[in-house]
């Protein structure tokens, strides 16, 4: 999968993509993740890609123009298999579905939203507003990793067990997974339920699905 990443902050992800499961995943080329520089999209002469907002008000608004020169440059044939997302206040709230549905495609591209907003036309050349919480960010950069973390982990041969996202939560819409316990058996005095070292697998079966919660 290609994951395209538009935004006026490119070095944000540099630490990010080199660690842990998504630096493994691009090393062993389960994924390609590449940021654009929104600045170098802009005909502007100082690389500016923002502007006051017309009717008045404070703060400054991402420009359609050099967004939609971007999108021309990385997508220019927008296929069934490309998804374009800005991320979003006004946005759905992404959740477990949306990154499933987001695996699917071959490649994806973010669009790091602004604080302030941006403009309104952007939407015509998006698939999806995306939202990650009822909260305002400085900018979607870190939107935009959530997304590629939640959307990466799902991906065939990127997770070292192939169950590990299968019976989590969230899997299911509204349900949060069992409790989990490891060693040691006894920490302070609080234990491992009993039931969990058994070795009766109905029986741990019966006690997970009784201790999920619903949301």
């Amino acid at each position: 999968m290609d994951i395209h990443i538009i935004t006026i902050f490119p070095r944000i992800f540099d630490s990010y993509l080199s660690e842990s499961i998504i630096g493994r995943a691009i090393r062993n080329k389960k994924i390609r993740v590449i940021t654009h520089d929104l600045r170098s999209f802009t005909k502007d002469k100082h690389r500016r890609v923002d502007d006051r907002p017309y009717g008045g008000g404070p703060g400054m608004v991402l420009q359609v123009e050099p967004i939609v020169r971007a999108l021309e440059k990385i997508v220019p044939r927008r296929t069934k298999s490309t998804r374009v997302i800005l991320t979003s206040t006004k946005g759905k709230l992404f959740s477990q579905q949306h990154a499933r549905k987001f695996a699917t495609y071959k490649t994806l591209v973010v669009i790091c939203g602004h604080y302030e907003g941006v403009d309104e036309r952007v939407k015509s050349f998006v698939d999806e507003e995306i939202s990650i919480g009822q909260y305002v960010l400085t900018g979607g950069e870190l939107a935009a990793a959530v997304i590629l973390d939640s959307v990466t982990r799902l991906l065939p041969g990127v997770l070292g067990d192939a169950q590990s996202h299968v019976d989590e939560s969230h899997e299911k819409r509204g349900v949060l997974e069992y409790p989990q316990y490891t060693r040691p058996e006894i920490f302070r005095k609080k234990r491992v339920p009993k039931v969990l070292l058994s070795g009766n697998h109905e029986g741990i079966a019966k006690w997970r699905d009784s201790k999920r919660k619903h949301l």
